[in-house]
């Protein structure tokens, strides 16, 4: 606001003692203070005297808007509005992600989503963030909001300049972030222009400045309890405070994983994570990771000592560590950092039982790993369990082909009477190209070994043919846990192995029960349904085995794969059923926005000198 010389009036309030708004530094009237303009995408402005009426009239015809507010950019279109929406989608090259939606009023809400009490609760706060809802029925909105998926996610107005576009006609406004599919939001006029032109028909722009972009919030309520998926705007930089037998610890700079990278600064007892910061894959996203960090130790006054990095050397996250010599680095095994970020959340010094699911973290092995179950404290780990190791075939290209994953699977399980499988997906496989993809696994040639729990499902979803490739990340299991039969009770075989000091969950027999059913022609929702229910089955008859040796009753659970519900509170309840203590995450995100926390906590202890029970293996 420092650029809005006030006028006499304001002045005179500002400076009055008496007065509400002494002192108050966004003091400004329509006269000195900020106002907004429309433009055209070829940057011409629209004359008239109301130019957010007139935003309302071009939304209601069909046009695509960029509209600036607090923390960046959205692209809006009326929601009900199906050619609208397809149109959006095709210019912002986003083929099937969801769509945020913002509607004027609880009320309003409620006419296209189921809510609860929670839900409501967290819906109306001041937090403002984006809520996950169940659709109703007949909602009244375009089926292309949020194709294949059984939720919507919903905002309510946060700005004035939200409030008076919501006195349109609309029953909700598409409010997506203003950028182009993986790059930064856009927070600049003259940059918004230039990203945004081939995407917005207009521009409703104002001339205050946001110095630091911050996307919204999405919160999802999942067993009666408000859970951050990304943790942004209205949240940060609210500090998660930690147990006071950390409060003369160093100051640590954690600078999280690749994907949904957050960072976090401690001081004391306190871990200030970031805002959102996205997938570290362009020079924007890096150079937005750089401003962040800059930022935030100036409005923290915090001089960090240690900067505390992933595992996987090839993270530009861990790149910049170790760039950097002004400071001393400490490695973080990525699911041990899950594992340690849930018990500080909990302020839980362990040890724990720990359960790490998600799709992908270099491992100790120099595999990558992802259906992990750990002996872990806040600054060593053991592995304990692990999901069956398998071919990745094409590396990263597996998580975006999940029929490669598929390929994997039937391979590990049938060999190569893979081929001769009498059900569908073999059936329509490009057999040359799936010739190909065998042949890399089998050689090793970019196949990798995982025992990813993501790419399991990515498999399980391709074999149903509910999604051979993916449009965003998490699709093929988000899309196997919307067709689940929630009556359906049965679970698959399955068997653990010994191996040295660790139990391995085999992976074969789950399969053949999966084709078998494929088979005999049992519907989706019922083999999707038994694929999660055994899952959870072994998972807590391992933690029970593992209680048995260890004497540990505490169970943590962490990672991406834990947004997934019915994963997340059917493994809680039947933990909880054999007298467990579960924890999970509410405060900061499970997935890899989480990490930072974890990563940050594990060096300030290990740089302090603190030891842990278990050798990290």
């Amino acid at each position: 606001m420092g650029k809005f010389k006030m006028c006499q009036a304001c002045n005179r309030e500002y400076k009055d003692p008496d007065n509400r708004r002494f002192h108050a530094q966004p003091n400004a009237c329509r006269e000195c203070g900020p106002g907004v303009s429309l433009f055209d995408c070829k940057e011409i402005e629209i004359e008239g005297s109301d130019p957010v009426k007139k935003t309302i009239s071009l939304l209601k015809k069909g046009y695509v808007l960029a509209i600036k507010g607090l923390g960046g950019f959205h692209l809006a279109v009326d929601a009900a509005n199906h050619r609208a929406v397809v149109r959006l989608r095709r210019r912002k090259h986003r083929e099937e992600k969801p769509l945020a939606l913002m509607v004027k009023d609880l009320n309003t809400a409620r006419e296209i989503a189921h809510i609860d009490e929670t839900e409501a609760e967290v819906l109306n706060s001041h937090h403002r963030p984006i809520v996950i809802l169940k659709k109703r029925r007949f909602h009244g909105l375009s089926p292309q909001i949020a194709p294949k998926n059984g939720y919507f996610g919903i905002m309510l107005p946060y700005t004035p300049l939200h409030y008076l576009l919501m006195e349109g006609p609309f029953k909700a406004l598409v409010m997506t972030s203003g950028n182009m599919t993986e790059e930064p939001i856009n927070i600049d006029n003259n940059a918004a222009f230039k990203h945004l032109g081939d995407i917005a028909d207009y521009f409703l722009i104002h001339n205050r400045d946001i110095y630091l972009r911050s996307d919204d919030s999405i919160v999802r309520v999942a067993g009666s309890v408000p859970r951050q998926i990304r943790r942004s705007r209205g949240y940060v930089p609210v500090p998660i405070f930690l147990s006071q037998n950390m409060k003369d610890l160093t100051p640590v700079l954690a600078v999280g994983a690749e994907l949904k990278n957050t960072i976090c600064l401690t001081k004391e007892n306190r871990a200030f994570m970031s805002q959102h910061i996205g997938d570290m894959e362009n020079l924007e996203t890096l150079d937005f990771f750089h401003l962040t960090i800059s930022h935030l130790k100036r409005i923290l006054e915090i001089r960090p000592k240690v900067l505390a990095h992933d595992l996987h050397p090839d993270y530009l996250s861990s790149e910049f560590a170790r760039k950097q010599d002004e400071l001393p680095t400490i490695a973080v095994q990525h699911h041990h950092a899950h594992i340690v970020s849930c018990l500080a959340e909990h302020r839980l010094t362990g040890p724990v039982i720990g359960v790490a699911m998600d799709g992908t973290g270099l491992g100790t092995d120099n595999r990558i790993w992802g259906g992990e179950i750990l002996l872990a404290d806040r600054v060593s780990f053991k592995r304990a369990a692990h999901l069956d190791y398998v071919a990745l075939p094409g590396g990263d290209a597996a998580a975006k082909f999940p029929w490669r994953m598929a390929m994997a699977y039937l391979d590990k399980t049938y060999g190569d009477g893979l081929f001769d499988l009498p059900i569908p997906f073999v059936r329509d496989l490009d057999k040359d190209e799936a010739r190909v993809v065998l042949g890399m696994a089998r050689k090793g040639i970019n196949s990798p070994l995982t025992s990813s729990c993501g790419r399991f499902f990515d498999a399980v979803s391709a074999l149903l043919g509910l999604r051979h490739k993916i449009g965003y990340e998490g699709q093929a299991a988000i899309e196997l846990d919307m067709c689940q039969n929630p009556h359906e009770e049965g679970m698959y075989s399955w068997q653990l192995q010994k191996e040295d000091d660790n139990w391995v969950m085999l992976t074969s027999e789950i399969v053949k029960g999966v084709v078998e059913d494929i088979t005999k022609g049992v519907g989706k929702g019922i083999i999707s349904r038994r694929f999660h229910n055994t899952l959870i089955h072994m998972v807590t008859e391992l933690c029970v085995r593992i209680r048995d040796k260890m004497g540990i009753d505490k169970v943590a659970l962490s990672g991406g794969s834990f947004q997934n519900v019915s994963l997340l509170t059917g493994l809680s309840h039947a933990l909880e059923h054999k007298e467990f203590s579960v924890y999970s995450h509410a405060l900061v995100p499970t997935n890899d926005g989480g990490l930072a926390l974890g990563q940050a906590v594990c060096a300030g202890l290990r740089y302090a000198g603190v030891k842990g029970e278990y050798e990290i293996h």
